[in-house]
C-alpha cells in the first residue's frame, strides 16, 4: 500500500478517536484534522487518480459537514450558532 493511503488510514483512525472525545476537547485536534485533510486528499489524488480524490472528498465532507457549514455561514455573514455544549 502506498504512503498516502497508509497516512489516510491513520487520518481516519485519528478522526474516529477525536470523535469520541467530549465536545470541548475536540476543537484543537479536529482543526488539525480539518487542515490536514485537503493536503492528504491532493496527495492521494496525485498518486492514485481523481476517482480516489472524489471518494475521499465525499468521506471528508460527510465527516466534517457541521464545522464546514459553520465556517461557510460565517464567511457569508449569516448567523452561525454554536452547539449548546460549546456556549459559555
Amino acid at each position: 500500500m502506498s504512503t498516502p493511503l497508509v497516512l489516510g488510514c491513520f487520518w481516519i483512525i485519528a478522526a474516529a478517536i477525536v470523535a469520541m472525545l467530549p465536545m470541548k476537547r475536540q476543537m484543537l485536534p479536529g482543526m488539525a484534522l480539518l487542515v490536514a485533510a485537503p493536503v492528504l486528499l491532493v496527495w492521494i489524488a496525485y498518486a492514485h487518480g481523481w476517482i480516489w480524490l472524489a471518494l475521499g472528498l465525499f468521506a471528508f465532507l460527510s465527516m466534517f459537514r457541521n464545522p464546514l457549514l459553520y465556517f461557510v455561514r460565517r464567511a457569508l455573514g449569516r448567523p452561525a450558532d454554536l452547539p449548546p455544549e460549546l456556549r459559555k
